[in-house]
Formats: structure tokens, sequence, C-alpha cells
């Protein structure tokens, strides 16, 4: 395991005109030893006792005991991060019309978070590279999460070693498909969209969950094959944004990690309202 450096979360505040937030930085091993413990804390003492008793869960009640501990987060390490369904238009073909493929992960046993469940991908805690204050914004990762994840720069991958290079995501140090959408900055050929915030209440952590989506035909047809997972995951799943029966199975799969299921129904949610000639997807409404 390698110490690094995250953001934690300690003040925000939400308005119908957006959110509002300050972060300050705190230690990968801390949040490792304390709050990351407590969803297998937790699993072991339902599998003695489907109905846990007090003390049986000491890890929780002394740092996350209560809603009002978990919406307190000056008072607490609240640690987190930022996952994205990838939505990539691919053309119509002999095989299929114009749609999205969509991009699932199996997490691999080497990662400490969602360990051998499903997710969206790219996937990653938030915390600073180099730059403490440029790298504070949730696509700063985002960006960071997708040049590792799916297009092979292990450079950034701040899990493995220190950063030594002044600006890792420099233009000129970026991958080929990454550089293609940086240089395009129009919201019609790419984007990427925040599609819900929660806390987690099983580890406490903020959650962002998002949307990639490359509009974009071209983009598939010249970097599809360059796309490529990590050691973070065990396998790379691909569905078609039209095939509904396969996509309601997937999402009724038991294997997914809390945060990924939410924003893969997020991002079907987003995906129906932007793209409806390119979908069949599973119906999202939410409870009231």
């Amino acid at each position: 395991m390698v110490n690094r450096d995250l953001y934690r979360l300690i003040d925000l505040k939400i308005s119908r005109a957006g959110m509002k937030g300050r972060l300050a930085q705190a230690d990968f091993i801390h949040y490792a030893l304390t709050l990351d413990l407590l969803e297998n804390e937790l699993v072991d003492a339902i599998a003695t006792n489907p109905r846990p008793l007090p003390g049986d869960l000491p890890l929780r009640d002394r740092y996350l005991p209560d809603l009002s501990a978990v919406l307190d987060v000056g008072t607490r390490l609240c640690a987190g991060g930022a996952l994205a369904l990838t939505a990539i238009a691919r053309p119509k073909t002999w095989r299929h019309d114009g749609d999205y493929l969509l991009l699932i992960q199996e997490r691999s046993n080497q990662v400490l978070n969602g360990s051998r469940r499903l997710s969206v991908i790219p996937k990653g805690f938030h915390g600073p590279l180099v730059d403490v204050a440029d790298d504070a914004p949730i696509g700063a990762t985002l960006a960071r999460e997708m040049e590792e994840e799916l297009f092979g720069r292990a450079d950034v991958d701040s899990t493995v070693s220190e950063s030594r290079q002044a600006d890792p995501m420099h233009f000129s140090r970026l991958s080929e498909p990454m550089a293609w959408l940086m240089e395009r900055a129009d919201e019609r050929t790419w984007r990427m969209e925040c599609t819900g915030f929660g806390y987690n209440l099983l580890t406490g952590n903020y959650e962002f969950a998002s949307l990639v989506v490359i509009d974009d035909e071209e983009w598939w047809t010249r970097f599809g094959g360059q796309i490529e997972a990590n050691w973070e995951s065990n396998n790379l799943r691909r569905y078609s944004s039209r095939d509904r029966f396969l996509l309601d199975t997937l999402a009724h799969e038991p294997a997914w990690s809390t945060e990924g299921l939410f924003a893969l129904l997020q991002g079907f949610r987003r995906l129906t309202e932007i793209g409806p000639e390119r979908v069949d997807l599973p119906p999202v409404e939410w409870e009231t």
C-alpha cells in the first residue's frame, strides 16, 4: 500500500444555484485504517447476527454513529471521489444502429475500494497529483482516471509511486485518445457531467456520480481499439445502449458496489434525456 494525499471534504453548502464546498488534504493511510474498514465490519457483523447489537460495530460507533455524524463533514474524515459511466457514440453498422458503447468494470482484488465488485469506469479517489489547487476540481480527477484506467498512462497512477513530473497532464504527455478530446472543447463533441452527489452510508465517503459522454463517432472509429483497462480491473465489459434486456439484467446483478450502481442508474437517466435517438435504456425514475 502506497500512502498518498486525498482531498477531504470539510464544508458543503447546497442550494438551487448549485454546490459550494471546501477541501483539505488528508493521508490515504489514515483513511484506509479507519473509515475504509467500516463496510467490512458491517458485513462481518451481519453475517454473525442480522440485527447487530450495541457494541457489535465499534468502528462505526466511533466514526459514523448516526446521520448527524454523516452530515457533519467538518468534524470527521470525509474522503471520497468521482466515478463515471463512460458512453461512446458508435456509427451505424451492419450489426447495429448508431448507439453508445457503455463500459463496465469488475474491480480487481488488488484494489482497496470496491474489490471484486462491479463499477462504472473510470473510478478513483479525489486527490492531488502534483498541484494541490489545480487538481481540486472533480473533472481533474476524472480526466486523470481516464488516462490511467482506459488509456494506459501508468505514470499518473499515484498508487504505484510518487509523481516526478512537473505537469503529468500537460498536453504533450497525454495519450492520443485524450489529446484528441482535449483539443475539442465543444460540448457537442464530448463532455463530463455530474449526474448526482451523495454520502455513502457504508463508508461515509462523498461520491460524485458522473457521466463521460463522447458524441463524435469519429473518436470511436479512430481510438476504440486503444481502450484497455489497467490493473485495477479484473475485466472490462461493454454494452450497447440499445440493448435494454442486457442492461436491465446488468443493473440487477448483486455484485455492484453501492456507488457504482448509483452512477450507472444516473447515467441511464441522463443518457435518455440527451441522446434518445441512440438509446433504449431501462427506465430510471426518482422516488418521491
